[in-house]
């Protein structure tokens, strides 16, 4: 084990790795851009950076940054302002160490998607602009933090942050007695699921939205004026359509506007009970970068989302979970975007938003599988079978929710052209699943299923 031969210097990776892992070397840098004893959150930035000579996979690389919280009791929330890697492909979650000392009690171990990629010999992950907060928002002592330096302005080497790769410690030194350890040789199982438990399916085999068996399933489709979107546009049932496709009939939800409120037209589908909560939600949903026709640019929002109403401002029984998929931007974006966005709850006016969000400034153009799982602990949204992002408290839902698909404009900036254009968003089927937190494998598995049984429609959940 190498040792510090002066207090204040960084040093090398105290942790010796195995010979056969002597080409993969990985080291971590730490700077703070909150100082001070006390904070109203704590900011560790940190990289990630390639000394060896093999690529390695973000997805298998773990960093620990261990703290003294500032009470039993206290709880606390992570986020991610900004990275290079992209803050949706970075998750972070606390943990209890085993053996407390007197400068660490807690961590907060970030990890990686797939999406963050890889890291060739000599390249680092580049900012990761990181940060946690206590969940009541009260200031934080982080002078007694075993992992902070509040000298440590800019990037160096970060002795008191432990990173793992494949549960092995390559870099770093715990607190004592608290090394992270490697996992069990053995698997990991795929968490059993209960077969009977109360479960939506529907695959859409409708001719119109007006025929009565969209009703008779549980479904509402919203006509006349509201929110959200451009006040004045028109919420329009007849632009709701059915369509095989592959075997499969397909839900079409079309937006045609004229860069008018008078002349747009969006379309919405929602369930008519509240009685979702914790569970699998799944859809497979084909988003589209382009107009039918016309001209582009539009600011239109495509979305796959559950929640339950804002009865006043800052109601706390209010909550949300979101997939919304901006093909040309708005709300300051410019370009692709998607987001998966957790709501605590919101003030309309003044705007006051308590949510957290994952992101992604990318073309989603096509089919993808979206998937939200919700348990009493945390949200986690995938699309395509990866993590896109976590959420935890306070952003848990408190009471039964709706399930939601809407297509609708966000203002009349994007496109100011008067030519009449339309965008298409379709939605191959939706699943859902009570109380069981499913893999997306097993979401495949149980589509499949229903679609190999010929059953187009089950609704065994329980009203709310």
């Amino acid at each position: 084990m190498a040792v510090c031969t002066a207090a204040g210097l960084a040093c090398a990776a105290l942790v010796t790795a195995p010979a056969s892992a002597a080409t993969d070397s990985l080291t971590a840098q730490y700077r703070t851009s909150a100082g001070g004893a006390t904070a109203d959150q704590s900011e560790p930035w940190l990289e990630i950076t390639n000394t060896g000579t093999n690529t390695v996979a973000l997805s298998g690389v773990t960093l620990r940054y261990y703290f003294k919280a500032d009470g039993p009791n206290v709880t606390y929330r992570f986020a991610c302002s900004w990275a290079v890697k992209g803050c949706a492909n970075i998750t972070g979650t606390f943990g209890t160490l085993a053996n407390p000392t007197a400068t660490a009690d807690r961590y907060l171990e970030i990890g990686f998607t797939a999406g963050a990629g890889s890291l060739a010999p000599g390249q680092n992950t580049g900012d990761m602009q990181l940060r946690f907060y206590r969940a009541d928002w009260q200031t934080l002592t982080q002078s007694d933090d075993y992992s902070f330096n509040g000298a440590q302005s800019t990037y160096a080497n970060a002795p008191k942050v432990t990173l793992q790769r494949g549960g092995a410690v390559v870099w770093g030194t715990a607190p004592a007695g608290n090394n992270p350890t490697t996992p069990p040789t053995t698997p990991p199982t795929t968490p059993p699921t209960d077969p009977n438990a109360p479960a939506l399916f529907d695959d859409f085999n409708y001719g119109t939205s007006t025929e009565p068996a969209v009703q008779q399933h549980g479904w509402t489709v919203k006509s006349g004026q509201g929110g959200p979107g451009v006040p004045g546009a028109t919420w329009s049932p007849q632009d709701i359509t059915f369509q095989s496709s592959g075997g499969n009939s397909v839900m079409n939800l079309r937006l045609t506007t004229d860069g008018t409120a008078a002349g747009t037209k969006e379309t919405e589908l929602q369930t008519t009970a509240r009685k979702f909560k914790n569970g699998t939600y799944a859809a497979r949903v084909k988003f589209n970068d382009a107009p039918n026709s016309g001209p582009d640019g539009d600011h239109v929002n495509q979305t796959f989302f559950t929640f339950t109403p804002l009865n006043a401002p800052m109601d706390p029984d209010y909550s949300e979970q979101d997939f919304e998929y901006l093909p040309n931007g708005g709300w300051g974006e410019q370009g692709n975007i998607m987001y998966s966005t957790s709501w605590e709850t919101y003030n309309p006016d003044p705007w006051n938003a308590v949510n957290a969000h994952g992101e992604a400034r990318q073309s989603y153009n096509g089919w993808h599988d979206l998937q939200l799982t919700v348990d009493n602990t945390s949200i986690t949204y995938y699309i395509d079978g990866q993590v896109f992002a976590t959420h935890g408290e306070p952003y848990l839902p408190e009471k039964p929710q709706w399930i939601d698909f809407n297509h609708w404009l966000i203002d009349l900036n994007g496109q100011t052209s008067s030519t009449p254009r339309s965008y298409d968003e379709q939605v191959d089927y939706v699943y859902f699943v009570k109380d069981q937190v499913l893999t997306p494998a097993q979401v495949t598995a149980k589509v499949a299923g229903y679609r190999s049984a010929g059953t187009k429609f089950t609704d065994t959940v329980p009203g709310s």
